[in-house]
């Protein structure tokens, strides 16, 4: 979390830079390492020995290094289901994550009309207080980006995916996610907006 720079710092408003490829082994270590830092960070034991707190999403201009790679781990959610004797049992998800990858040089290329915003309002590991209210985002994006390998991808997200996505996007242009709420009225909402648990 030391590694971590905070709201206030510059390197968060600058909109990064393209990485280029082939990519350096720096480039590709520092993917590496974004994504072992998020899953560390989602295992309790780790995270509270580290002193992590618990994040879905990272980009490079977070860790004070103004390029455009953002590491994502969306972990699936467990299913509850009650047995023959009316026990609550814990059924693991088939897959561990729905998204779990580095992404260089990623952007929106297409999005929804409708727009989504999680109901609990977003967090941010550069961010150390609560600020409440509705981010307004695309409920569904499609996302072009290389892969360390230099392959360029194009892949649809929808709902958390998408929002976790597009919040890490914004790191790298210099936007932070309370940008995105209504000052006058941070609770205010657009017509047919998706509101996610």
């Amino acid at each position: 979390m030391d590694d971590i720079i905070r709201e206030g710092n510059p390197t968060l408003r600058e909109v990064a830079a393209d990485v280029e490829f082939p990519l350096s082994d720096e480039n590709i270590i520092l993917g590496e390492k974004m994504l072992n830092f998020l899953r560390n960070s989602q295992d309790e034991v780790t995270a509270e020995k580290m002193g992590l707190r618990a994040g879905v999403g990272i980009a490079a201009p977070q860790l004070d290094v103004s390029r455009k790679i953002i590491a994502v781990l969306v972990p699936n959610a467990e299913e509850i289901e009650e047995n023959e004797k009316g026990e609550e049992i814990v059924i693991p998800p088939k897959e561990a994550y729905s998204l779990a990858t580095v992404m260089y040089n990623p952007r929106v290329v297409s999005h929804s009309v409708q727009d989504a915003a999680l109901a609990e309002g977003e967090g941010c590991l550069s961010v150390d207080r609560d600020i409440p209210g509705y981010v307004i985002r695309h409920a569904r994006a499609t996302i072009e980006y290389f892969d360390k390998e230099g392959n360029k991808k194009k892949i649809k997200l929808k709902g958390y995916n998408a929002i976790v996505v597009q919040h890490e996007i914004d790191h790298i242009n210099g936007i932070m996610f309370f940008d995105r709420i209504n000052s006058k009225n941070p609770f205010a909402t657009t017509e047919g907006m998706l509101l996610l648990d």
